[in-house]
């Protein structure tokens, strides 16, 4: 009797042992999941759009109908990591604040949603309207995970949703594909335009090494019209992600037709990169400006120098009226972009951007600024028409904010060939440098001592350059700076580099340096006030 006693004790603190352990493992992991959080929570943007939780890469689908801009993004709602990919969405009023609504595409028996685009068919060409509201089409790539892992190259296919209700709700065509593969192994990312001059729907769809061009009346019922790239540009990698549209070069009356073309790897600075091609499109072939012609890879025509601005395009239904080409981009690298220090959710987007083509010397070159919705949430901290620095000055500390949504601006004139060093740095020792140097015409970025950078060799392993291409001898310099993120816009949008980090703690002094006396002019630091909305717009 006294051993069944024993034994009984014994069971019963065991079971006690083993529910305390059980709880106590259910409160750890409970405040594990509370620390990543409020972790993630402080290198989470404060404006750049972000998810609430879980992947996002690339930008899709991009449209503006009645007064919102729709945004949709490849997303994965089970994981951090790359998964089976849905379609995102979110929408905003001004391109700045964002609301993320529910995912608005799924994947099937066909496959996984994978990037591409989305059009207002105002004429109802596709028949998919009721009569008194315009269909909003999608036009994506099905991926086959099936015939992928079977060793098949034709698991990539292109496809139409249409929606009735300005993108809240999708219906996937009953006869999709309506591009079969044509045993490519890479074929993907449509981006479709309707092209007023031609009376057609035309999309650029990306291959392993150059972009086809089809042709529809319908949306559904495609064409194939011509290619163009295999000999031309940068293909240490797969061509992606492609945008292709007619544009009015600066201060003329000229027409020319851009192609914006990702590729990954392959990019200026190694992984991710988006470079650009401008010429004449007649209806069914593209054909390059005579400056662009078997472009090197190391060529000088990207949309960003920067490490971290990948698989952008530009919305569509923009109003003639506005006749502004609106660009958004990921902010991130397929380099790490698995890996960088966030827990809960990856990737942001750039700010939305607002191209413009002109013509320099023999070529033609894309600026980009940011949107001007962007100022009407500045504001002005300091200015300074003039400033006259010996070796080094440090212009921030007497804003006394941290630097973690903020608009610096100047100008040096009369460059000199030397480094002017920029950097940005905290209490903690941290810095991020970048800056130019005039005696290379050589812009660079170099995370080494920026915060967390153990994560990937690759994350700040080198320095990013890009060149110079502006001739001016005064260096005009833009940044945007957000919680992680700096966006640099060099010589009024000619040259821009971005870039993410991960402090510490955050920026709170902002200096300058250069070898021997030189100016700085029209200075001003500004200040993003945007009440008490969060990241994703939400009140």
């Amino acid at each position: 009797m006294k051993k069944t006693k024993t034994i009984l004790s014994l069971a019963i603190f065991g079971i006690l042992s083993l529910s305390s352990c059980k709880n106590n493992e259910k409160q750890d992991s409970e405040e594990l999941e509370v620390a990543e959080v409020a972790a993630d929570e402080i290198f989470r943007p404060n404006f750049h759009f972000t998810p609430q939780e879980n992947w996002m890469n690339d930008p899709n689908g991009m449209f503006y109908l009645n007064g919102t801009y729709h945004l949709f993004f490849q997303y994965y709602p089970e994981g951090n990591v790359w998964g089976p990919m849905h379609w995102g969405h979110a929408t905003s009023k001004d391109m700045v604040t964002w609301e993320e609504l529910p995912i608005a595409l799924e994947p099937d028996e066909l496959g996984y949603i994978f990037s591409g685009s989305a059009v207002v068919d105002v004429d109802n060409t596709s028949g998919f309207g009721n009569g008194t509201t315009p269909p909003v089409v999608a036009i994506f790539t099905y991926h086959d995970p099936k015939g992928e892992a079977e060793g098949r190259i034709d698991y990539q296919s292109q496809a139409i949703a249409y929606s009735l209700d300005e993108g809240k709700t999708w219906t996937k065509y009953e006869a999709n594909p309506v591009i079969a593969n044509p045993d490519i192994k890479d074929f993907r990312d449509p981006k479709v335009i309707w092209d007023e001059q031609n009376q057609q729907w035309l999309m650029a769809l990306a291959t392993v090494d150059r972009s086809l061009f089809y042709g529809s009346p319908n949306l559904k019922d495609w064409e194939l019209l011509s290619d163009f790239g295999e000999e031309t540009g940068a293909h240490h990698g797969v061509w992606e992600c492609p945008d292709f549209f007619p544009m009015k070069v600066e201060n003329s009356e000229e027409i020319k037709w851009v192609l914006i073309q990702s590729l990954n790897p392959g990019g200026f600075n190694g992984g991710s990169g988006t470079q650009y091609f401008v010429g004449d499109f007649n209806g069914k072939e593209f054909k390059v400006d005579p400056s662009m012609e078997n472009l090197p890879e190391k060529h000088d025509h990207w949309i960003d120098y920067g490490k971290d601005n990948y698989a952008g395009v530009t919305w569509s239904n923009i109003p003639d009226s506005d006749g502004r080409k609106l660009f958004m981009g990921w902010m991130s690298n397929w380099l790490y972009a698995q890996e960088v220090p966030t827990e809960t959710w990856r990737s942001a987007m750039t700010v939305a951007r607002e191209l413009s083509l002109k013509k320099v010397g023999d070529t033609y070159r894309i600026f980009s600024m940011p949107v001007k919705e962007l100022d009407t949430y500045k504001e002005t901290l300091f200015q300074k028409d003039q400033l006259m620095v010996k070796n080094s000055a440090e212009i921030a500390s007497e804003v006394e904010k941290d630097l973690t949504m903020a608009e610096i601006k100047f100008e040096i004139p009369n460059l000199k060939q030397t480094n002017y060093e920029f950097s940005l740095s905290n209490a903690e020792g941290e810095n991020l440098k970048f800056g130019y140097k005039h005696s290379k015409k050589q812009f660079y970025i170099n995370r080494e001592e920026s915060g967390i950078i153990d994560f990937n060799d690759e994350f700040a392993g080198t320095i990013s350059y890009g060149p110079r291409t502006s001739s001016s001898d005064t260096l005009s310099v833009l940044m945007i700076l957000d919680r992680t993120s700096i966006e640099l816009f060099y010589d009024k949008g000619e040259t821009l580099m971005t870039e993410i980090f991960f402090p510490k703690k955050p920026y709170t002094s902002f200096s300058v340096k250069a070898e021997g006396d030189f100016e700085l002019k029209n200075i001003e630091i500004s200040q993003f006030n945007f009440g008490n909305k969060n990241a994703d717009g939400k009140n």
